[in-house]
Formats: C-alpha cells, structure tokens, sequence
C-alpha cells in the first residue's frame, strides 16, 4: 500500500480501480484490509495474537472482541467485500478473503472505552516505547512515520481540516472514537457517535480543536 492522503470517502471503490488495487494509505478501509492480509501470513492464528498485543499496550487482559458486532460487519459489510475481491483481482490480496474479512471484521470490533484506548496508543507518544511496561513496540525513527501518516492520513477525507482545526496527528473511527498524539507529551481520547459527511465523530473533532486552543499543547 501507499502512504499517501486518500482524497476520497473511506471506502471509496473508485480510487482503488485508478490505483490497481494499491491502497493509499493503512487508513482507509482497504489498507486496513491489506494489513489483515499480511497478519494472516505472518500469524498461524492472526486473531489470537493481535488481540493479546492490544492487552499488552494497555496492560487490560479483559480487552477482547465484541462478537455481536463482527458478526453484524460481516452481514452488512458489502462494500467492504467488494473492496477485497477488488484487491484480490488486481493480485493485492495473498490469502483466502473469508479469513482474511473474519480478521478485518473482528479488528473493527475491539471492544474498548476511552482511557484503554489512550493507553494502547501512548508508545506513539513515547519513542514506541510502552510506559508501563517498558516493552519497545518501534524504533523511534519508525514512531515518527506512524504518527506523521496519522497527521497525513488518519481522517479519511477530512485530514486537512483536523490538521487545521486541531494540530495533532490522531486517528478516527467510524464508531465515534478518535485517538490523538501529542509525542512526548499525551495521547488523548474521545467518544461520540455522531458521525459528520466525512465519517468522522462531529462533537469529538470540535472538543479536540478547543483542548488543543486552550490548552496550547499540539504540534504547532
């Protein structure tokens, strides 16, 4: 995949046929379908040893799947299904789609609240370096691209405006959850379901924009 701001909607059909399959960044729904194809070849059983990593950065060994959730992304993910056998036909695809999806499907389905989550991202805030366990998840050479793609990339369409608005690298969700970097400072996150055009939690970008104004603390 690419390292590129996408430009378009998250999971846009359209930019994958003109890029032949080749996301453009891991954060769009493609390149996180391309990452869960690559666990599958690293891993005998990807699931177990993704979810064991979450509980590692967070020091929770509670944190686990929400079944009810996958199961409902995988009946109404059809667009996602048609971006991975859009991969698969341009060759972007190495495994079988359905373990390849189960993965994908379960990954958007990690049950966590706010703290755990600003838990689980502090190494980028840290060199990659764990706080509470000391454990060196990235070199820090490689914590700068993570959070420079995050700064580039992180909001789909709507980078740009949160780069403007807020002035940190950060990443969103489409269930209302955006986590935001500050290195060598904080990692933040905030939760609220409604989602504006762009896929991205309306009342968490505009309480992120007036913590950075008022508190001073971002990257610019």
């Amino acid at each position: 995949m690419d390292v590129e701001p996408a430009g378009t909607p998250f999971n846009s059909l359209v930019q994958l046929e003109y890029d032949h399959g080749i996301p453009r960044n891991p954060f769009i729904n493609a390149g996180g379908i391309v990452v869960c194809d690559i666990l599958v070849s690293e891993f005998d059983n990807p699931k177990t040893e993704l979810i064991q990593f979450v509980r590692e950065l967070t020091g929770n060994n509670n944190i686990d799947y929400n079944k009810k959730v996958s199961d409902s992304e995988k009946a109404t993910g059809f667009r996602n299904y048609a971006l991975v056998n859009l991969m698969k036909a341009f060759g972007n695809i190495h495994n079988g789609i359905d373990i390849v999806m189960d993965l994908y499907f379960s990954l958007c389905s990690i049950e966590m609240n706010c703290k755990e989550v600003s838990d689980a991202f502090l190494f980028l805030a840290n060199n990659g370096v764990v706080p509470h366990s000391g454990s060196i998840i990235l070199s820090p050479s490689r914590t700068k691209r993570t959070n420079a793609l995050m700064q580039t990339c992180g909001f789909y369409d709507e980078a740009g405006q949160f780069t403007f608005k807020v002035g940190l690298p950060g990443k969103s969700g489409v269930g209302g959850g955006i986590v935001a970097i500050l290195p060598l400072q904080y990692a933040i996150s905030v939760w609220s379901p409604r989602l504006n055009k762009k896929g991205n939690s309306f009342m968490g970008m505009l309480f992120l924009e007036e913590f950075t104004t008022k508190t001073k603390l971002s990257i610019f």
